[in-house]
């Protein structure tokens, strides 16, 4: 008799036990998709995906296009050495067609725009790359639109145009000797590249714009001290990057270039750096950080994939959509962040001296 009621109230028991597990476990998985942002620890719930699995799920997912550098052209009007984007196509996407790729770049996550070349003021006279600026912050409404130029093509009346829309211009100026710019390749005709590039800091102070300085350092600008020019000329950030071999590029038998003659080592780049420590606005690129951390769109609308020193194509995110050709790009989403790839890039947080 005895044996029988304690029977009775273990198989109870059980149920009770049985029920209770699965509200348990119900009530996990409804929770499971704040797992990413709850500490949830539950004693005796198992994920019905085993972590690592789940974990590798994530590792695979596509990164996100948050900022992405349109080279819609490879043509330029100088010929710098270490050039790693050279002419090798005169090809330049229909307008229409460029902003279709760039409003489904919008749509995937994009924040931030940087359009360049080549030179991007070649088409049309900077026409292009105004309607271009003018689309993405007007009709995308994009926290940051950048453009990179070698500036010696670029007009006050661009300014008076476009430049409400543009948040940032960037100028490539590699040294503040003209002669070391000839020796590089970086003029055309008689324009003095150092004076063209204070006239254009006057007109971004102006219009506005914010003024940025990209420096390639190379074999004959690194001994160079550059301290007393970028201080004058106040930029909101000065970009140094180390000079690096595509090949293809600027280097190898089908290249265009030969930069080989351009590198230096990382000792010389380091010494250049600690030469420049005192200047608040240096923001270092090494090779390593450059190689993988740069979303690169090229003139058909792929992205650049340029993990084994090669510019390897995507393909156009226009034929394919862009998850489906970011996973080709190689791009290292935690370099980008690592390397400060986001950083406030909208004028309108900017504390400017304008």
């Amino acid at each position: 008799m005895q044996l029988a009621v304690l029977g009775r109230l273990l198989s109870v028991g059980r149920e009770v036990l049985a029920a209770l597990r699965g509200s348990l476990g119900a009530l996990c998985w409804s929770l499971a998709p704040l797992s990413l942002s709850l500490p949830l620890s539950l004693a005796g719930w198992r994920d019905s995906a085993p972590r690592p699995e789940r974990e590798r799920e994530w590792e695979d997912a596509p990164p996100t296009p948050t900022s992405v550098n349109y080279h819609f052209t490879r043509q330029c009007n100088y010929k710098c050495g270490f050039c790693f984007h050279t002419a090798k196509t005169s090809f330049v996407l229909p307008l229409e067609e460029a902003k279709r790729g760039l409003a489904m770049l919008k749509e995937a996550g994009m924040e931030k725009i940087n359009f360049s070349g080549g030179e991007p003021f070649l088409q049309d006279r900077g026409e292009f790359v105004g309607k271009l600026v003018q689309f993405c912050k007007q009709e995308l409404e994009l926290p940051s639109v950048s453009i990179v130029s070698n500036g010696s093509l670029i007009r006050k009346q661009w300014f008076e145009k476009y430049g409400e829309y543009l948040d940032i211009l960037a100028i490539s100026c590699d040294s503040f000797d003209e002669d070391v710019n000839v020796l590089i390749g970086r003029r055309q005709g008689k324009k003095n590249h150092v004076e063209n590039l204070h006239k254009l800091r006057q007109w971004c102070r102006e219009y506005a714009v914010a003024f940025k300085i990209n420096s390639v350092i190379n074999r004959f600008n690194v001994e160079e001290d550059m301290n007393e020019q970028i201080k004058a000329l106040n930029p909101v950030r000065w970009k140094v990057f180390q000079c690096l071999l595509i090949e293809g590029e600027n280097s190898g038998e089908d290249a265009l270039r030969e930069a080989e003659k351009f590198v230096i080592s990382d000792e010389d780049f380091d010494r250049f750096l600690d030469r420049h420590k005192d200047v608040s606005c240096l923001v270092p690129e090494s090779n390593q950080k450059m190689r993988d951390s740069y979303l690169i769109l090229d003139e058909y609308m792929r992205f650049l994939n340029c993990r084994n020193g090669r510019k390897e194509p995507s393909k156009s995110i226009l034929d394919v959509g862009v998850e489906a050709a970011i996973k080709f790009s190689g791009f290292d989403e935690k370099m980008f962040l690592r390397r400060g790839g986001k950083y406030v890039w909208s004028k309108a947080d900017m504390k400017l001296d304008w």
